[in-house]
């Protein structure tokens, strides 16, 4: 699937969820998914638990993440070496 294809599938509208990216048709926003993720869920455990979820949904969080910090710039913490 191509990226415009799968960004398609996150929307962004200030009533739902007070603006946050969140997948098309639900309430579940794409930050709620990718912290799934890093906690250990796996892609089959959480399409298991929300119906209606596919694995493609979940790609697209990955992919919007992905497409958000791509022109971020990370500055090094207090104490840190660059």
């Amino acid at each position: 699937m191509k990226d415009q294809e799968l960004l398609e599938r996150i929307t962004v509208n200030p009533k739902v969820m007070v603006g946050k990216p969140v997948i098309k048709g639900t309430r579940l926003t794409v930050e709620y998914i990718l912290n799934l993720l890093a906690h250990g869920a796996t892609v089959t455990e959480i399409i298991t638990e929300y119906k209606g979820l596919t694995p493609e949904d979940i790609q697209a969080c990955i992919l919007f993440a992905t497409k958000s910090l791509e022109d971020t710039t990370f500055m090094p913490l207090a104490g840190e070496k660059a």
